[in-house]
């Protein structure tokens, strides 16, 4: 009995140390074949993302131009408060949803060394520094901007307005009034002045959307996983459109000539895709790795500029100078209709971060 019972535990012991040893030292489940196919698929899903991710941000951008078209959506009307309103909401979103937790993600990564990293909040100071760089540079640009019209208006009096209307003096005020009530007199001194502003207000929200974008598509073209990439074709073609909206509000107000609209159209629309054939190329002649010290660094710097941009820009460009209009304080209905857009595109895109 104690012959068999120690021979029953020594097949059992043998059956164990049997299975133990095949667990660890079995290969990979997933043989270099279904690699290589996930590999596949997931370029095609990347492939889709890149061509519809493309057409919504040239649809989106163009939009607020069928204003031209369909006189219910140019500036002068209701509608465009509330095209407005939404794609501020969505700007905003980006900044505070999207961006700025992905930027405190990368930068908190354990992967990256404790010092300095873990030692300071770096994602919020440069987020702070990004924002306060684009009111510098917004003020200085402004302030240039003024300059540059009272020489000229000195240089070029206006036919029979007297020296008054001329002076510095009353160009501030012009000025000042301008940027309080948003008006739309064309060949006045005012709307040249607002026309500049919505020209420095355009080119610095470009500039934010891009650095997002491009990363943003950078990181969807080198993962390498289904279940990231699948939800991220849809979220990110909605992203697309939406920030379209936005930009192409601002371009349209801005009053550039048809090229200088078409090219910053385009920009925005290619960024993305841009960004997502680079990070393709990246994945397949290089060994990229998306938890590497430099990939978040500087995915996490980029993001943290990027989400400082477009919250200041969402906040101080597009909706202050709106929904303190009173134009907009003066009418309900409008108030209303711009408080419902506002909270639906903030809503909407707030909602696209469960997937993107």
């Amino acid at each position: 009995m104690i012959k068999m019972g120690i021979g029953k535990l020594a097949f059992v012991s043998f059956l164990f140390l049997d299975i133990i040893t095949t667990h660890v030292l079995a290969k990979c489940p997933c043989e270099p074949e279904e690699k290589e196919g996930k590999k596949n698929e997931a370029l095609q899903y990347k492939l889709i993302a890149l061509a519809s991710i493309l057409v919504a941000g040239a649809l989106g951008v163009c939009i607020p131009f069928i204003g031209k078209v369909v006189p219910a959506l140019s500036p002068e009307k209701d509608g465009f408060f509330i095209i407005k309103a939404f794609a501020a909401g969505v700007i905003l979103a980006t900044g505070f949803i999207h961006v700025l937790p992905d930027a405190f993600d990368k930068l908190t990564d354990p992967c990256l060394n404790e010092h300095p990293w873990t030692d300071f909040p770096f994602t919020g100071l440069i987020a702070m520094v990004a924002t306060m760089l684009t009111l510098l540079f917004e003020s200085s640009s402004a302030a240039y901007q003024l300059r540059s019209h009272e020489s000229r208006t000195v240089l070029k009096p206006d036919n029979g307005h007297g020296d008054e209307e001329q002076s510095p003096q009353h160009m501030g005020q012009v000025a000042a009034h301008t940027h309080a009530t948003h008006g739309h007199a064309h060949g006045s001194i005012s709307d040249l002045s607002q026309v500049d502003r919505y020209r420095i207000v355009s080119k610095m929200l470009e500039l934010g959307i891009i650095v997002h974008s491009v990363v943003i598509g950078l990181s969807l073209g080198a993962s390498e996983n289904l279940k990231t990439i699948k939800p991220l074709v849809v979220a990110l073609t909605f992203h697309q459109f939406f920030e379209g909206i936005g930009l192409g509000g601002c371009i349209f107000q801005a009053e550039f000539k048809s090229l200088a609209a078409t090219i910053m159209g385009a920009c925005f629309s290619i960024t993305t895709p841009f960004g997502i054939v680079i990070g393709i190329l990246v994945t397949l002649t290089s060994s990229y790795k998306e938890d590497s010290s430099t990939a978040l660094i500087v995915e996490g710097v980029l993001n943290s500029a990027s989400a400082g941009i477009l919250i200041y820009m969402a906040l101080v460009d597009l909706l202050s100078p709106d929904f303190m209009n009173p134009r907009m304080q003066k009418n309900k209905l409008l108030q209303l209709g711009s408080n419902v857009s506002l909270l639906l595109g903030a809503g909407l895109m707030s909602l696209l971060a469960k997937w993107a």
